[in-house]
């Protein structure tokens, strides 16, 4: 079903009021889905209020306030106080680019959290400065590693950002063949998942969505997905994520922001990001394939072409439930 972006983010502002959110609070989380909407991620978009229904009906909002446990002019440590990680990610990458105008270079982690959501989000907050920045965010454990059926660390995605003259260049990964938004999203829809992409409880391969939210998913590119999702999970653990985080609980947000012109001039680092982006982009592609793009050009362009439509797509099953919670609010 299509529907008006502006209604869009009311409804969602409304099912999140509903889960007990304070009206900022709903607004900034309602910010971060309709961006996932407008991006063409439907699967971490408006569905995720649903999700986040689901966590409070198991575990339920507490309400803390985000807390700053240690701080120096270069860094801080958060205390999420159990807020989805929305929220946390915003503060943290907020303090983060603060100090990093300020001192130069800034690093800032939070733990206590969970759902962080898309970290291209925060990163565009830190490229909007002027910083280049690196986030990662460590998660329940449900992927396995290379070699391996059960799980060890979470989808783990790891960005980065470097501000550009013709806008920035984002790189945003997770580290399986599919996250686990798109797992739950195809358990809500009662789609299969694709093939190569997950184990069930007894590793075996599976396609079907909830033998996988049971078992494990597979990291991609053997290996070196494998190592990355390692290597988040430890920088997790440094912004104070247990070894082995619970189910939607006490994730790890790291992110490392600096000023370029630590090194190079802002302007010329700006210029030289987007003439390197050009020089990507005029490859030459292969045979019969679409031009090549910088990583982040089909997001960005998706995002400006659903603005300018004023609509976004949504699964009537999706749309009608997250109504249902609005109605509460």
């Amino acid at each position: 079903m299509r529907i008006g972006i502006d209604e869009a983010r009311r409804l969602a502002e409304r099912g999140l009021a509903g889960l007990g959110l304070p009206a900022a609070e709903a607004a900034r989380v309602a910010e971060h889905l309709l961006d996932c909407e407008l991006r063409g991620l439907g699967y971490a978009g408006l569905a995720r209020v649903l999700s986040m229904a689901e966590r409070f009906a198991d575990r339920p909002h507490q309400g803390r306030p985000i807390t700053v446990l240690a701080e120096t002019p270069v860094s801080a440590r958060l205390n999420g106080g159990d807020n989805v990680g929305y929220l946390v990610g915003h503060e943290a990458t907020r303090i983060a680019t603060e100090k990093a105008l300020a001192s130069g270079i800034a690093v800032v982690g939070a733990n206590d959290t969970w759902y962080t959501g898309m970290l291209s989000f925060y990163a565009e907050m830190a490229t909007k400065a002027g910083l280049a920045v690196m986030i990662a965010s460590n998660a329940t454990p449900w992927v396995a590693p290379a070699g391996g059926t059960e799980p060890r660390f979470g989808t783990n995605p790891i960005c980065f950002g470097f501000p550009g003259d013709e806008g920035p260049v984002i790189w945003d990964i997770g580290i399986s063949n599919i996250i686990h938004a798109q797992a739950v999203m195809a358990r809500r829809l009662g789609q299969a998942l694709p093939e190569g992409a997950a184990y069930d409880a007894q590793g075996r391969p599976t396609t079907d969505p909830v033998a996988a939210l049971d078992g494990a998913f597979m990291a991609w590119g053997g290996h070196r997905g494998s190592g990355l999702g390692v290597v988040v999970q430890l920088l997790g653990m440094i912004a104070g994520s247990p070894v082995m985080p619970e189910h939607l609980s006490d994730f790890g947000y790291l992110v490392i922001a600096f000023r370029p012109d630590l090194l190079s001039p802002l302007e010329e680092v700006k210029r030289k990001v987007s003439a390197y982006s050009a020089l990507i982009r005029d490859t030459r592609p292969v045979e019969g394939g679409p031009p090549v793009r910088m990583p982040f050009d089909r997001s960005a362009a998706l995002r400006a072409e659903r603005l300018a439509q004023g609509e976004i797509e949504i699964p009537d099953a999706i749309l009608d439930a997250v109504r249902g919670l609005a109605a509460r609010g």
